[in-house]
């Protein structure tokens, strides 16, 4: 059986020169091999090419068979990583607690320890006519939260 260890460190190096960041590895029993690959710049698909012959090249075929896809994580997945949040560091996002609590803000702070969302709403306050905006500031550790997504807005 193919490890995820092996994977790893068969990939290290490249992940290293392209200053890139591992979000998942799974290798099953049956040898099928998916690779999730992102840097803060991004990862083309000519990264993807690059990771995949490296592996097909320092795996045998011969000796064990395998199946294997190297991509991008997709932008409606969730952060699986600390490297995630930094890459989508001042971007908005949205947070679903372990409590089924939605919220939905800029990511303002990030952290080993966890995170921070600045949450913008507009209030009633006694004695003012129209609503008035305030920001409210959430802060997680990355165990309080179910999932955490980048919002894509098209202009």
């Amino acid at each position: 059986m193919i490890t995820k260890e092996r994977i790893q460190n068969i990939i290290r190096n490249v992940i290293k020169e392209k200053n890139a960041f591992v979000v998942d590895i799974k290798a099953s029993s049956s040898n099928k091999i998916n690779i999730e690959i992102d840097s803060i710049d991004g990862f083309s698909i000519n990264d993807c090419v690059e990771i995949s012959r490296l592996v097909e090249n320092n795996l045998d075929r011969e000796e064990e068979d395998f199946e294997l896809e190297v991509a991008s994580p997709g932008l409606s997945e969730p952060f699986k990583v600390i490297q995630q949040y930094n890459k989508y560091f001042g971007k908005e996002i949205e947070t679903i607690t372990n409590e089924g609590i939605k919220i939905k803000g800029i990511l303002s702070n990030v952290s080993e320890d966890g995170f921070e969302i600045k949450e913008s709403k507009k209030i009633k306050i006694e004695g003012k006519k129209k609503k008035q905006d305030i920001i409210e500031k959430y802060h997680f550790s990355f165990d309080q939260v179910k999932s955490t997504k980048i919002i894509i807005k098209f202009k």
